[in-house]
This record gives C-alpha cells, sequence and structure tokens, in this order.
C-alpha cells in the first residue's frame, strides 16, 4: 500500500512538471489540452469532450488575436501534440472528461489550466530550474500552480475510476482563467446540468503545506477593460495646437480613476494595469490605450466602479479634445461556496494524512471565473464549494519565482477524491 501510495505521488509530482516545463498562455493552451487527453486515454475514462465540445464557444471572453493562437497550435503540432486533437479545438481549448459509473450522484471537479506571461527565474535557489523542469516557453511560466490544478484533476480521475463510487463524475479542464474567459463559456455546456455538487480547487493562495481551506467566501466580482483615448497627432514643435493630446487625456483620467470614491455598501478596487501611448519623441500623441480592472464586493459594486471609469474615461478625454472608449473584455460574478458543502470538506479533510489545519472557511480576497460554474450548479439545485489546499511557496503568486510544495498534489488529490467518494 506504501508503495503503492508513493507511486501515486511520483506520478503526480511528474506530471506536474511536464505541464510546468510548457506553460501556455490563455486559450493558447494546445499541447495542454492535447496531454491532458493523452492521459485521459490512458485513464480510461467514458467520456472525453474537447474544445468546443466542452463549452458554448460563443460565450468565451478575452480572446487573442487569430493568429497568435494559430502560432500556439503549430508550435504544440511541432512539440509532438496528437494532430487528431489538435483538430478538435477550432474554436476552443480545454476539456471534460466523465466517469459513469450508473446510478448515483453527479459531482463536478474543476480545474484551471492556462499559464502567465512571465519570464521564470532561472537561479539555481528555483526549485523548477535547479531540477530541469523551468519554462521551455521564454516569457511565459506556470506562476500560479495551474500546472498543479491540471496534475490535481487527473489524479483524482484516476484515484475515482479505481474505486467503488457509484455516480457521475465530470472534471472541467478549464482554459483561461487567467484572463477570466473560460469559466462562463464551460458553464453554458449541458455539461453542468444536473451536477449535485461542484468541487472547485486551488494551491496556495497564502495558506500553507497542511493547512486545507474547506470553502471560500466574498470572492471579489471582477471586470477587466480596456481604455482607449483617441485624439490627433501634431508636430510637438512646429504646431502643438493642431493636435488634440492622447497622453494628456489618457493621464488625466488615470488620476480620476484611483479617485473613484470608495463605497458606503461595501470593498470596492481598481487598478490600471498597463499603459500603451504615442509614437515618437516629437508627435503629439494621437493613440493611448491601458487595460483597466475593477473589482467589488459584490455584482453591483462591481457595476458602479464600471460606469464610473466609463464616465471619467469620456470625460478625461474630451477635456483634451479627445474622444474616449471603454470595452468590457471579461468578467466574473461572486458566488461563495455553500455552508453545507464546506462542512463535508472540512469533515473529510481533518483526517487525511498531511493535513495538519482544517479551517473551515475564509475570505477568498482575490476573483475567479469558477464563479460561473458554481452559479450555474446553484441555479441548477446543486451546491459548491471553493476549497484551497496550502502549499509552501518561496515567493507569491504571478511572480518569478512562484513555485508549490509537490507534497500538497497527494493531499489534495486525496481529500478531493473522498468527498467525491462519500458525498
Amino acid at each position: 500500500m506504501d508503495q503503492q501510495m508513493t507511486s501515486q505521488a511520483t506520478q503526480l509530482v511528474d506530471r506536474r512538471r511536464e505541464f510546468h516545463r510548457y506553460p501556455e498562455p490563455s486559450w493558447c493552451e494546445y499541447w495542454t489540452t492535447a496531454r491532458i487527453v493523452d492521459h485521459l486515454e490512458h485513464i480510461g475514462v467514458d467520456e472525453i469532450h474537447v474544445g468546443a465540445e466542452g463549452m458554448d464557444p460563443a460565450a468565451r471572453m478575452h480572446l487573442p488575436p487569430a493568429s497568435e493562437r494559430e502560432q500556439w497550435r503549430e508550435r504544440a503540432r511541432e512539440r509532438g501534440a496528437d494532430p487528431a486533437t489538435l483538430d478538435r479545438m477550432d474554436d476552443a481549448t480545454g476539456c471534460v472528461a466523465v466517469l459513469d459509473r450508473g446510478d448515483g450522484p453527479h459531482v463536478g471537479l474543476r480545474v484551471d489550466i492556462d499559464a502567465l506571461p512571465i519570464t521564470e527565474a532561472a537561479d539555481d535557489e528555483h526549485a523548477p530550474a535547479a531540477n530541469g523542469f523551468r519554462s521551455d516557453n521564454e516569457g511565459y511560466m506556470h506562476a500560479c500552480g495551474h500546472d498543479g490544478h491540471a496534475a490535481i484533476g487527473l489524479g483524482v480521475l484516476e484515484a475515482i475510476a479505481a474505486s467503488d463510487f457509484a455516480g457521475r463524475l465530470t472534471v472541467f479542464f478549464q482554459p483561461a482563467e487567467e484572463v477570466l474567459g473560460g469559466g462562463k463559456p464551460m458553464a453554458q455546456s449541458p455539461h453542468v446540468e444536473g451536477i449535485d455538487a461542484l468541487f472547485a480547487v486551488h494551491l496556495g493562495l497564502g495558506h500553507g503545506t497542511g493547512d486545507v481551506v474547506a470553502g471560500v467566501e466574498k470572492p471579489l466580482s471582477v471586470k477587466e477593460l480596456s481604455a482607449t483615448v483617441t485624439g490627433d497627432s501634431a508636430h510637438a514643435g512646429r504646431a502643438p495646437n493642431e493636435g488634440a493630446n492622447a497622453i494628456q487625456g489618457m493621464a488625466a483620467a488615470v488620476q480620476s480613476l484611483y479617485a473613484i470614491p470608495r463605497h458606503e455598501e461595501g470593498l470596492t478596487r481598481v487598478n490600471v494595469g498597463t499603459i500603451d501611448a504615442g509614437d515618437a519623441i516629437n508627435v503629439v500623441a494621437a493613440d493611448a490605450q491601458m487595460d483597466v480592472e475593477v473589482r467589488a464586493e459584490t455584482d453591483a459594486l462591481a457595476e458602479y466602479m464600471y460606469d464610473e471609469v466609463d464616465r471619467r474615461l469620456r470625460a478625461s478625454a474630451e477635456m483634451h479634445d479627445c474622444r474616449g472608449e471603454v470595452e468590457l473584455l471579461s468578467e466574473a460574478p461572486r458566488a461563495d461556496s455553500d455552508p453545507a458543502l464546506r462542512e463535508h470538506v472540512a469533515g473529510i479533510a481533518a483526517d487525511v494524512a498531511g493535513v495538519d489545519t482544517t479551517i473551515p472557511v475564509a475570505d477568498f480576497g482575490a476573483s475567479e471565473d469558477a464563479t460561473y460554474l458554481m452559479d450555474a450548479v446553484s441555479e441548477g439545485g446543486g451546491e459548491s464549494s471553493y476549497l484551497i489546499v496550502g502549499t509552501d511557496h518561496p515567493s507569491g503568486h504571478h511572480t518569478a519565482g512562484f513555485d508549490i510544495d509537490e507534497a500538497s498534489l497527494s493531499i489534495a488529490v486525496d481529500v478531493l477524491t473522498r468527498a467525491i467518494e462519500d458525498y
């Protein structure tokens, strides 16, 4: 038995490292999806729905250009991804796997699979670099643990397939979480229908190895926006008065956005993440663009923040004889874990080897598009819980030195497997 457990732990680590070495950005997870499908076929699941088969592609958000997606698809093909699986990803990446084990509850599990546009640390103190599984895709890395999440999803499927579980297990290997783009289309697929209990999982998030948070509450509602200011170019020395300076309009907007009043009904956040403006040092800038996100404690407050960004961007642009426009790129609602399912997870986790502390509920404080699936399950009469499995990580999420304690992979699989079996 101990030898079997050691073998399972080694397999989890090997899969996680395989995914870590080849990170792909949101909506470009072609090789990652194809490798997941390879593993699913080896496990012997009953159904595999690839790409658009597992979602409503019309509901996708924050898509990169088609040319960029095609480049990543060809890179996956060159790396040896199964051509037949790649061909099934014309409209989307990701997949849905189903184990059908007869009469019983329908349980869902959601894991995310995309990476971030961050250059990974290369020093010997960074374990992936020191141990030979640092990112092969320079400029991209798994800096949030989604490589571990993909391995966990496969591990749970394998464990349930070998158990005497009765019922239906649907696992969503969701693309594009980092841009809040993949949760909604998967939530609008028929695969969500009839789910009695949905689990979503994340590693770390400030909790160390041995901690398990049975469910989170207060995930922030979020909207990601692209804001543009359009003016008129002119010679900056000879005739600046003939121009309408988009940079001036954008600069005024940035200051105004950070001055949006906090709201009496709850927490709100705003952040300008990127700005791109101008063409040359001696030209009055005709165009400026920035990426903005707003978050809030409720969906209504997120809408308030969006309206304020739109109003202030347009007013700031007009003040400098420019035109302003705001485009919604993606969004995700707030959805709290259900108390009964949280209690179920807490009771299970307390008896799992490696779990030192079980936390019944914790504030999330961030945002997630798994909330779309949680809402869809709730609307169908089911319940859901978003749990956190702690992992020691040497630096924060979304940093070049992020890594996980691989011992947490087995803990996550054990907690989720038992929670599903005993539901």
